[in-house]
């Protein structure tokens, strides 16, 4: 007769099991577990896909990129450099035997290239380059590479005490992380491996960048806004350059907006590449696939009839089709343009996120694919169907409870149908809970099935929360998306208190605990929210402005402002119209938590210290987060989580009383 276990051992082993197994909520301090896995490329026998990984050092506060290698079959996976040295951007030699990266290990102040054999051994250093090196790409010979190079700072022979004056003629003269912008230029390089001798194959005041070889290896296509005064336009065209010193520079499109994106065809004798849907200066524009021959000629407009926008173009490896991406409706599918048959089908759909294609063979690709509840990793598409590569998010995932997601529609006041994302605790989305609306940025961008962490994040602290996708977004086509043009906080406001009626509605949103927050245009949206709704308890805006004619000439986008509102002296009006949440800043009654990145070009602090003075001197509660050394995006982790903490701290202190 077997001895059965003590019945105290019993419950011992039970306990512990059951705590293995519970999963704590998501919560900010594990933003610094999660992983970005990015930049696949595949080895030319298609066994093998080199990708990066970028994971948070805590000890330096930054994130730290190492590269991978991971089996088709799915079978092996293997990291290839370690230590406290970033690597990114691997690219295979033709040949198979090498992988070039970008590295600025051994060069503090500058990236360069480096190789790897991939037979084993440590990578060894290429370049020896002065300027900041962005991009590569191999020839298709493997002996020379190009390189997308900014021209160099001027140093001086002795180091200075006192900087040099920053001398500024330029119209369009700061942009955000890049600061203040004088001459120093990006241009193509022509690198051969061998001899080690740099050649320059573009110059000028202008800016080139997306260099593509043909796959003959005798000329480079690449983008490049050759206008009068590039500073005044957002055109953009693509031209092509002899692979050679002094090599001749033809320009192949000449629409009025942007071309950019080019892709050579396998046979070389097309050019897919992604062209703006106006030929003049907007900023609510969409991208159309578009198709060429090789000189330029024949151009097809192969995705106009969608009204969608494209991304990312890549042919299939026969060359008979063009897959990419469309933004949906919260959806981002893959689609393929039939060359033949000039029809568009879709090739996989979802409720998830894809970001990139690369193909493997014909029909079958690498992605970036995400979901709700987990970040980008790599997946195979084989016939319409995934298959998971790597499990970088795994280790993390399986230890965090995520809240819960679900779609959900509304109606504003003038009947307009809107489309949103509810985010709850768990999946009980009967009852009622304190209520965040979080907006997005942009604001032509879309709320979609992608991993949201800072609003898991405040769901998994115990609220509802929403996101919206007003009008201004991306993906219900050209008319809903061109719907604010010069009249900001009009429309998208209707669409966002359509969306919290819906919810209070439902039963979802208690009406008596209603917050609202967001980051950039989602920061600007929420100051017209709680200038124009009293209903709101609590307040988070990040990176936003409201004083919008004060914005002119402090921040990056004065064409905009000079293309769609006009120049302040000759339209006041329209300023005054955009600068509501200021001007009428006496009747918020919000308590209101501003934040903002010291470095920010793009919407500068400004913008966040006039609202908190006008609240301040109206005795509005109100606090002022200033993150130093930081842009329009906050990237440092440990302000990344602060930032996460201090929400759910002051959503708290006002709508859990």
């Amino acid at each position: 007769m077997k001895k059965s276990l003590p019945i105290i051992l019993l419950v011992f082993l039970s306990s512990a099991a059951i705590a293995q197994s519970v999963k704590k909520p998501f919560q900010p301090s594990d933003f610094y577990k999660i992983p970005t896995v990015s930049d696949p490329d595949i080895s030319p026998d298609k066994q093998w896909i080199a990708y990066s990984v970028a994971e948070v050092d805590t000890a330096k506060d930054k994130r730290v990129s190492h590269l991978w290698m991971q089996s088709w079959d799915g079978k092996q996976s293997l990291q290839l450099t370690h230590g406290p040295e970033p690597a990114s951007k691997p690219k295979w030699s033709p040949d198979g035997k090498y992988l070039a990266f970008l590295s600025s290990r051994e060069s503090k102040d500058t990236t360069q290239l480096w190789l790897m054999d991939r037979r084993g051994g440590e990578g060894r250093k290429l370049t020896n380059v002065k300027g900041d090196l962005d991009d590569y790409a191999w020839s298709p010979d493997g002996r020379k590479v190009v390189l997308v190079m900014q021209d160099p700072e001027e140093k001086l022979k002795e180091p200075a005490k006192t900087p040099k004056p920053i001398v500024i003629d330029r119209y369009h003269f700061k942009q955000d992380r890049e600061g203040y912008l004088e001459h120093r230029r990006k241009h193509l390089y022509l690198f051969d491996i061998s001899t080690k001798k740099l050649d320059t194959l573009t110059n000028g005041d202008f800016d080139d960048a997306s260099p593509e070889w043909s796959p003959d290896g005798k000329v480079i296509a690449f983008v490049s806004n050759r206008s009068p005064d590039p500073d005044k336009n957002e055109n953009t065209d693509i031209f092509s350059v002899e692979a050679k010193a002094k090599g001749a520079v033809k320009q192949l499109t000449n629409w009025g907006g942007h071309d950019n994106h080019p892709k050579w065809s396998p046979d070389g004798k097309y050019i897919a590449y992604l062209r703006q849907n106006t030929d003049s200066y907007t900023m609510y524009d969409m991208n159309i696939l578009c198709v060429m021959n090789a000189d330029g000629t024949n151009i097809t407009l192969a995705s106009a009839a969608l009204d969608r926008p494209a991304d990312a173009p890549e042919w299939s490896t026969d060359g008979k089709s063009i897959n990419f991406l469309v933004d949906d409706d919260m959806e981002r599918y893959v689609a393929g343009y039939n060359l033949q048959s000039k029809k568009i089908t879709t090739i996989a759909s979802g409720k998830f996120n894809i970001d990139g294609i690369t193909a493997h063979t014909a029909g079958d690709f690498v992605v970036k694919y995400g979901t709700s509840y987990m970040p980008f990793e790599l997946y195979a598409l084989e016939g319409g169907k995934f298959r998971r590569l790597t499990h970088h998010q795994q280790a993390w995932l399986d230890k965090v409870k995520l809240a819960y997601v679900k779609p959900f529609r509304s109606v504003s006041k003038d009947g307009t149908q809107v489309s949103g994302l509810l985010f709850t605790p768990d999946s009980l989305t009967n009852r009622k809970l304190p209520f965040i609306l979080y907006i997005h940025g942009g604001p032509v961008a879309q709320d979609d099935y992608s991993f949201d962490a800072t609003r898991q994040v405040l769901a998994s602290a115990g609220y509802a929360v929403a996101a919206v996708n007003y009008r201004g977004s991306s993906g219900r086509g050209i008319n809903y998306t061109t719907a604010i043009n010069a009249d900001w906080g009009n429309k998208e406001v209707m669409d966002l208190q359509g969306a919290v009626d819906e919810l209070v509605k439902q039963g979802v949103a208690d009406p008596d605990r209603l917050g609202v927050g967001g980051w950039s245009y989602g920061g600007i949206l929420t100051d017209f929210m709680i200038a124009s709704d009293i209903r709101f308890k609590a307040a988070a805006s990040g990176a936003g402005s409201a004083l919008q004619i004060a914005n002119y000439g402090i921040d990056q986008y004065v064409l905009q402002y000079d293309n769609e509102l006009g120049q302040p002296w000759k339209s006041m009006e329209a300023y005054n119209k955009i600068s509501y949440p200021f001007l009428h800043a006496d009747r918020i009654k919000t308590p209101v938590l501003f934040m903002s990145g010291l470095k920010d070009f793009n919407v500068p602090t400004a913008g966040s210290e006039h609202m908190y003075q006008a609240l301040k001197s109206l005795g509005v509660p109100a606090e002022l987060i200033l993150y130093p050394d930081q842009n329009h995006g906050i990237s440092k982790p440990s302000y990344q989580v602060d930032r996460e903490v201090r929400y759910i701290k002051w959503f708290d202190k006002y709508l859990k009383k």
